[in-house]
């Protein structure tokens, strides 16, 4: 979710996921890894693709093209392997790698049911490898550090949201990105289901593309969005500051806060004063350079969805709250830790198009009851993520990819699975 935490504000660590990326498009920016000194490549930055002049249009024309079923399920009996014989779970996966790329680029999403082989993080890293997935950093790596899901430092194997603490929040479908950058495609394992609940959730977003009112879609993209990413509800004092000065004291807090963040990411974050927030007090909320809500696939020239409104709004928020209970806001760090959406010129996004949204994204939501050893693979781009509620224990974990071996094969392989769907004329296919 799109959140800085205090203690980023403090020490310079991040806590949460997929922070809004830069404007599009924009030139690599430094950032304070010390790559040299981490086996594993960061996170590619993100590819926002090219700006498309008339949304409105495309959209239309998008319509009438037909999209592969999302998100179809592989089991070791489907391809006729016992689910514990490792060995040839192995060797399926080596001798059929490019044939299960293409399914991810085409479909958005695999499931893999019954594969002992992920039961273990050994075994899920043998998985990956196999089909040869280029791994990186997690994209947080660029302004915290994701616990990992072995303890061990520098693993490629990171935790997933399991705490318990936070089994009453449900995690909003999202994409993955920190600041500048996404990765192109992730693993999701699961080496514990919870007792109850807990379900991986994939949205399709092609068709959430396809699905939103038209209207809402020019708008979005016509004026762009930008997140909130932190609220810092510490200045209350500052009204009790006699008012010929308040304004300059207020300049100067500002000021400092902005140069303390913005040293500590690869992205631009303005600070804004605001009122209300925690205890009707004055706060200073951080907010993200505007970005587009729908991009071109790098790999497929597709357009797709890539917003994160569903998780970051608080309007949304609230609203499953009364499903779910309230988001446990116990201390400091959990306080400030909160995200919202709003359009590129801070405009607030109106009811109506938080609605359609809200129910677009559910309508192409799918629930995924992982077992030990089940995994999603997915691309970032084409499909979001998120989690259902749950009790009990869960120990899931994720593995982020920078790109893949045999990029351009896949390509072509899907351009001609597309082509037999008939839709050989779709306009930004292959671009």
């Amino acid at each position: 979710m799109v959140r800085l935490s205090l203690s980023l504000f403090l020490a310079g660590a991040v806590t949460t996921a997929a922070f809004a990326p830069s404007s599009q498009p924009r030139a690599a920016v430094q950032t304070s890894i010390n790559a040299a000194a981490i086996e594993t490549p960061p996170s590619p930055l993100t590819a926002w693709g090219e700006t498309i002049q008339d949304i409105k249009k495309a959209q239309a024309e998008f319509k009438k093209q037909p999209l592969p079923e999302f998100a179809p399920e592989i089991s070791s009996a489907d391809v006729g392997i016992a689910s514990d014989d490792k060995d040839a779970q192995l060797k399926y996966f080596e001798d059929n790698a490019l044939e299960i790329k293409k399914k991810m680029e085409l479909h958005g999403a695999v499931v893999f049911r019954n594969f002992d082989l992920m039961k273990e993080q050994e075994g899920f890293q043998k998985f990956y490898n196999a089909i040869g997935m280029k791994v990186c950093q997690d994209p947080l790596q660029s302004v915290a550090a994701r616990p990992t899901a072995d303890g061990k430092k520098d693993s490629p194997v990171y935790e997933a949201v399991n705490k318990e603490s936070r089994k009453n929040f449900f995690i909003g479908m999202h994409n993955e990105f920190v600041g500048t950058r996404a990765p192109r495609a992730a693993a999701f394992v699961c080496f514990k289901a919870a007792e109850t609940g807990g379900e991986f959730i994939v949205a399709d977003g092609r068709r959430m593309f396809r699905d939103l009112e038209a209207d809402v879609v020019e708008e979005l993209y016509n004026r762009n969005i930008r997140y909130s990413v932190m609220e810092l509800p510490f200045f209350g004092w500052v009204d009790s500051v006699p008012e010929p000065i308040q304004e300059p004291v207020k300049a100067g807090v500002r000021g400092l806060v902005s140069a303390a963040i913005n040293a500590k990411v690869d992205f631009d974050v303005e600070m804004l004063w605001g009122e209300g927030g925690y205890d009707n007090k004055r706060m200073l909320q951080a907010r993200a350079p505007s970005q587009p809500p729908i991009v071109l696939h790098p790999v497929t020239g597709e357009p797709t969805w890539f917003c994160n409104v569903h998780s970051h709004s608080s309007k949304l928020r609230k609203e499953r709250e009364s499903l779910y209970g309230a988001e446990r806001f116990e201390d400091g760090a959990s306080q400030i830790n909160k995200s919202d959406m709003f359009y590129g010129d801070d405009g607030d996004i109106t009811e109506k198009a938080l609605k359609n949204m809200d129910e677009t994204t559910y309508k192409n939501a799918r629930y995924v009851k992982m077992s030990e050893g089940d995994v999603v693979l997915l691309d970032n781009y084409k499909c979001m993520h998120g989690r259902n509620v749950f009790d009990g224990t869960r120990k899931h974990a994720v593995a982020w990819f920078g790109g893949f071996e045999g990029e351009e094969e896949v390509k072509e392989m899907v351009a001609e699975e597309m082509s037999k769907l008939g839709s050989n004329k779709m306009p930004f296919f292959g671009k």
